[in-house]
């Protein structure tokens, strides 16, 4: 009962109503006793109470012998309520009072009676008249109350009332019932349009989500679905894409062990049959294994530097390093590799010595995959420029070639894990993991990575450290 007064919009509109009515009634009962409603000693009750004491206030009036006296419980009541009391006989004169304020006489006229009994509040005091019947005497008495209370007289047509009573309770009872039934009407209504809500929720859960027209009340909540279906598709494509590009990393990946697992396997059982006596051609097949060997190692240690980077896993050590130093002895372990002898590698610097925090094992892999992807997938007169500048409270390091350049669709996709770029057609030797490895070594420093490029004019990689 319970998962269905959560999930049923109309039993709540049918609570909400009733909720509705409860509070107006409350309201209603409370704007009541506030307008008609006075304080007194033993409570709150209704301004018609000193009216209803003073007419009652009689049973405690004695005549003893034709003297006029009041019994002990009425004087208490006047006296816990702050109230006075004064008795005229029939000749207007007081014959007993109690509490009684100077301001009031000690004799009364009829019409002064009739206009007392008609008194707004005064004087701090609003006053009841009342009689006093005992052996075909009367005595008139009045009592003060401290309360503000109004006295008016409604006058109407007896006659049209009673004929319009019927009616207006019949106008009373078609107003309810038409209000009732455009409630539920609208709940019904609003119940419809949750239930295409819910069902376009589902649909796109499913994938079979058509797209809702943004009109009427529910406008944001269906262009809100519109654009979370886009998004989905749009995620479900990019899914598709990052599959398909794994597929092919894959593919290129066991092609590239594949293909030095060859030589090694071949070279291996020349070595092994021992049909080869001479040393330098044992000497060669060895180098050419190893070579191999290497280049299979270099494949599977950046798989798992990928993958202890992504996972938090890689242990990161950072340290305060003079950065110019760094990158000047980096450049050149690059340039004394016998791989890149004949290649152009230049250093520039603005700037003096920066002190950075950095880890000097994995910041150093990250430039050097830079430096490298620029010298081997750009010709051999390619310039390959690394430089430093201050950027604010940043500096900035970048390298730039002048290179063939890279087009804006591959840009997009340069520090994608699974995408080895069209540059690598003709050396396809390397993971693919490079710029990978790169990007997530920058962000595990809280620093950023671009690129800029235009195809025939070069390529620049940029990363903006923070200094401290």
């Amino acid at each position: 009962m319970k998962n269905r007064w959560k999930s049923n919009p109309l039993v709540r509109i049918v609570v909400l109503l009733f909720a509705l009515v409860l509070t107006g009634v409350a309201l209603g009962i409370g704007m009541f006793y506030y307008a008609f409603a006075i304080p007194e000693p033993e409570g709150l009750s209704l301004a018609v109470w000193p009216n209803r004491f003073t007419e009652n206030f009689s049973t405690w009036i004695e005549n003893k012998d034709g003297a006029i006296t009041v019994k002990n419980i009425g004087l208490e009541r006047l006296d816990e309520y702050g109230l006075w009391l004064q008795i005229i006989d029939e000749s207007g004169r007081e014959v007993f009072s109690h509490n009684k304020p100077a301001n009031y006489p000690s004799n009364y006229s009829t019409s002064d009676l009739l206009e007392l009994a008609a008194s707004e509040y005064e004087n701090g005091n609003t006053v009841f008249v009342s009689n006093y019947k005992k052996s075909d005497h009367t005595w008139n008495y009045i009592i003060g109350f401290p309360y503000a209370i109004g006295k008016y007289m409604l006058y109407y047509n007896g006659e049209t009332v009673s004929r319009l009573s019927p009616m207006f309770r019949m106008v009373i009872f078609f107003i309810f019932f038409i209000g009732i039934t455009l409630f539920l009407i609208y709940g019904f209504w609003l119940t419809q349009q949750m239930g295409k809500i819910s069902k376009g929720i589902g649909a796109i859960s499913l994938r079979t989500y058509q797209k809702l027209p943004e009109k009427g009340i529910f406008n944001g909540i269906y262009a809100a679905l519109n654009k979370m279906e886009a998004e989905i598709r749009q995620s479900d494509q990019l899914k598709k894409e990052t599959d398909r590009a794994r597929q092919e990393w894959i593919t290129n990946i066991t092609h590239d062990l594949k293909t030095p697992l060859s030589p090694i396997k071949g070279y291996a059982e020349l070595l092994a049959c021992g049909t080869t006596n001479n040393s330098l051609t044992v000497q060669e097949y060895g180098s050419i294994i190893l070579k191999n060997v290497d280049y299979v190692e270099k494949l599977i240690n950046d798989l798992k530097l990928t993958y202890q980077l992504e996972s938090g896993a890689m242990p990161f050590h950072p340290e305060q390093v003079r950065l110019v130093r760094y990158l000047k002895e980096l450049i050149i372990d690059i340039a004394n590799d016998p791989t890149f002898s004949n290649h152009n590698i230049e250093f520039e610097c603005e700037t003096p010595e920066i002190t950075v925090s950095i880890d000097p094992y994995l910041f150093y892999r990250a430039v050097c995959n830079l430096v490298v992807n620029a010298l081997v997938h750009n010709p051999p007169d390619t310039t390959v420029t690394v430089s430093i500048s201050n950027k604010g409270k940043n500096v900035c390091l970048s390298v730039r070639d002048n290179g063939i350049g890279i087009s804006e669709t591959e840009q997009a996709e340069l520090f994608t894990r699974y995408y080895r770029g069209t540059n690598t057609k003709e050396k396809p030797e390397g993971s693919g993991l490079g710029l990978a490895i790169a990007k997530q070594i920058v962000l595990l420093h809280n620093g950023e990575i671009t690129v800029k490029s235009h195809p025939g004019a070069g390529t620049v990689f940029s990363i903006v450290l923070p200094t401290n």
